[in-house]
């Protein structure tokens, strides 16, 4: 893995940490004055969330591309934007009422509308379930003429909720040689496929600090835990850094 990039629910971080970070649109669009970005980051396109909020994109493919621009120009530092993606856990297929490969063929239309409308900022997204459903849709890509092994990031998506490692890694594994971001997956898994990714995100780190009822002892801040905070957040990606930079005796698989 080269990237790590650190998720947060508080856009103003851009102007604060000096890490790659993960941020969404749809906290960026509830500032009025966007952030300057002292960092390189990500966009999230809230996918998960509009969803499971609305069944379906309220925002059009021609908005969001606007707002892509904007961010890119007003905030700075973006490395790469994801498309308006369909999510396929069950959860979100109950949201729509549509099936995976409906899911699969809106993210396809999706991508190759906002690639002409934004160039390769945008990223293509391989969303499905089980390590077939990924094949079938990395076969949709290269039959509507994008070739995923030259794009300099290709998205993973619908992994970041599976409990098991073993799932996370057998899709990972099954989708070599493109260079993969994995979205939201959690560290243990990060570490152990490490070799299979080119980036990741992950936002565990509030969950770690709320579910552990962690606050630490230098931070003056008024939340009960640090869920919201910065310096656990870094401290954190720190820890996680140095446990995929130990030396390894063999490659999980």
């Amino acid at each position: 893995m080269h990237d790590f990039y650190l998720g947060t629910d508080e856009p103003g971080w851009l102007a604060t940490v000096p890490v790659p970070l993960f941020v969404s649109r749809r906290r960026l669009a509830r500032r009025r004055t966007p952030p300057v970005a002292v960092t390189t980051w990500a966009l999230d396109s809230g996918g998960f969330t509009e969803i499971h909020k609305y069944g379906g994109w309220e925002l059009s493919p021609d908005e969001y591309a606007d707002e892509v621009r904007r961010y890119a120009s007003e905030v700075g530092g973006m490395d790469w934007c994801a498309p308006q993606d369909w999510m396929c856990e069950s959860s979100a297929l109950a949201a729509t009422g549509l099936t995976v490969a409906e899911h699969q063929t809106r993210t396809l239309a999706n991508f190759l509308e906002l690639r002409q409308a934004l160039g390769n900022v945008v990223i293509p997204v391989l969303q499905g379930w089980s390590t077939d459903d990924y094949q079938r849709h990395r076969d949709a890509y290269e039959a509507a003429g994008v070739d995923l092994e030259a794009e300099h990031r290709v998205g993973v998506g619908s992994i970041c909720r599976r409990n098991a490692d073993a799932d996370i890694g057998r899709v990972l594994v099954a989708l070599q040689p493109l260079r993969l971001h994995a979205f939201g997956v959690k560290g243990s898994a990060l570490v152990r496929y490490q070799d299979y990714t080119s980036s990741a995100d992950s936002m565990a780190w509030s969950a770690t600090a709320r579910m552990g009822n962690i606050k630490l002892p230098s931070c003056t801040h008024r939340g009960r835990t640090c869920a919201h905070c910065p310096r656990y957040a870094q401290q954190w990606r720190d820890r996680l850094l140095r446990r995929v930079n130990e030396p390894r005796l063999f490659h999980a698989g």
